[in-house]
């Protein structure tokens, strides 16, 4: 490992003892405020596993105050009573739904579906893979609903949208309105350098879903941030030059069954990389 690769980790380590008290008060981020401070979140799948108040909870505990919302937590078909009921539990954690998704579209039904659905929530964002053949039909309602779609490539095994570039071919000439929501380590297992694409595709690049894995090919696995061959230094100076002005969410997968120490460390080691090159 290298002395700059040490020194980030150290970084990280004094980042997470901070951020994993239990006297934490207050979510530590704030909305964007420049490129020495992009805001954490959470991609709601991490917590597939975990009722709404344990997220909750796990989210408070590292000071992280963004999510897209899964409808694991929210579903699709909620009561307007449901909906309040669950945004108000967010509000009074200090938590921002910024997004909902990733929610998956194989029909004209579902695309109906989810828009209407990312209205009644009141949110701006929705992440999602809507079929390739839905595209126009999906332009359609982004610009009858103007909410902002961001397409979410899911790795090599994935034969809709693989990479990055896969959905930027297919929504370069679209409505500005619809991008990607850029998921690293599939970026990385599918062959695509992350930094890279957020450098290409810098207009598209709407939500990022951060994580780490082992090796660059589908043979990767995720792991904690910082553990894996991602490089994030890379990564943040690329959302620096673009002006990224999204929300930068954790999508833990390592261990979905306890994973707030993983969580904490890659929260940890995200936020020292950002220090370290302010």
């Amino acid at each position: 490992m290298s002395s700059r690769r040490s020194f980030l980790r150290n970084a990280a380590l004094g980042a997470v003892a901070t951020t994993v008290s239990p006297m934490l008060g207050k979510a530590a981020f704030t909305p964007y405020a420049g490129p020495d401070s992009f805001p954490v979140g959470m991609a709601g799948y991490t917590f597939a596993k975990f009722d709404l108040d344990q997220a909750i909870v796990m989210m408070k505990r590292v000071g992280i105050q963004f999510i897209s919302v899964k409808d694991i937590h929210l579903p699709l078909n909620s009561s307007p009573e449901k909906i309040k009921e669950v945004l108000d539990k967010f509000a009074a954690a200090d938590i921002k739904v910024y997004a909902v998704g990733v929610i998956y579209m194989k029909t004209e039904k579902a695309v109906d579906d989810a828009f209407a659905y990312a209205k009644r929530v009141g949110v701006p964002l929705i992440v999602g893979v809507p079929n390739p053949e839905l595209l126009d039909y999906t332009e359609k309602k982004v610009k009858e609903y103007d909410i902002r779609i961001a397409i979410h490539n899911h790795g090599p095994e994935d034969k809709l949208y693989p990479g990055p570039k896969n959905v930027y071919d297919l929504i370069k000439n679209r409505d500005p309105r619809i991008g990607i929501c850029l998921d690293i380590g599939h970026a990385m297992r599918a062959g695509e350098e992350p930094g890279k694409a957020i450098r290409e595709y810098k207009s598209r690049i709407f939500d990022l879903h951060i994580k780490d894995v082992t090796v660059g090919s589908n043979k990767g696995k995720a792991t904690e941030i910082g553990r894996g061959v991602i490089d994030f230094a890379g990564l943040i100076k690329s959302m620096q030059k673009i002006k990224f002005a999204g929300v930068a969410s954790i999508e833990y997968e390592k261990d979905m069954s306890d994973p707030l120490p993983g969580i904490a460390e890659s929260a940890g080691f995200f936020r020292g990389v950002i220090k370290t090159l302010a």
